[in-house]
């Protein structure tokens, strides 16, 4: 069974997650800010990082890409309607902030094209393309364990904000509900921010749900 770890960093709290197995190898899911406490973290856990995972390339989600990539030499992954966000501050978000500074992370090692299993390193998970935050938001499904993280697509109460670049409340809600709440209603779903919840809860209180 794996292990997931939640680490809520940088100004606004973005949840980045490390998922390791028995061996201690562990993939990164987006690492927003604070390079330091995540690497201390790894260290402490005594992990082998294989992989940084991105659900979408808003800066809060990337701030500390490339700064853990070149510590540990792993591959990024993205999905490739947003390769080049990572580079353009305007599309990442970063741009409209005064009081922070441009964040322009080096292009994705590999591309996420298709939905489907995937395979890095020892560990399996399926990807499902869940647009409507940003053209290309995924999730990350891990059937095994039970768990889920979906980025900004789906929180507890709540749902993605779709006033950015590419955003789109119609195309949000169809992905939310054919590839989210079509989990067991018992599955983990963990948010880019705030804390998690799951499938049943949502169908059943999301007030931005009504209907689903």
């Amino acid at each position: 069974m794996l292990k997931i770890n939640t680490y809520p960093l940088g100004p606004i709290q973005t949840n980045c997650y490390i998922i390791s197995d028995d061996a201690g190898n562990c993939l990164i899911v987006d690492p927003g800010e604070e390079s330091g406490r995540i690497i201390n973290k790894i260290k402490s856990k005594e992990m082998t990082p294989v992989a940084i995972l991105l659900t979408h390339a808003h800066f809060d989600h990337i701030g500390a890409v490339d700064s853990i990539r070149d510590r540990y030499n792993i591959p990024v992954y993205i999905h490739e309607d947003e390769q080049e966000w990572l580079s353009d501050s305007k599309l990442n978000g970063s741009a409209k902030y005064p009081g922070l500074n441009n964040v322009n992370v080096r292009r994705a090692d590999e591309l996420i094209s298709d939905e489907g299993m995937m395979t890095v390193g020892p560990f399996e998970f399926e990807v499902r393309h869940t647009p409507g935050h940003s053209p290309g938001s995924v999730s990350y499904i891990f059937a095994s364990s039970r768990f889920a993280i979906v980025g900004d697509t789906l929180f507890q109460q709540g749902v993605g904000r779709t006033d950015l670049p590419g955003g789109n409340t119609g195309v949000l809600l169809a992905s939310i509900h054919d590839k989210l709440l079509s989990l067991e209603d018992d599955f983990i779903i963990y948010p880019g921010h705030g804390p998690s919840t799951t499938p049943e809860d949502e169908k059943d209180s999301n007030p931005f749900l009504n209907g689903f």
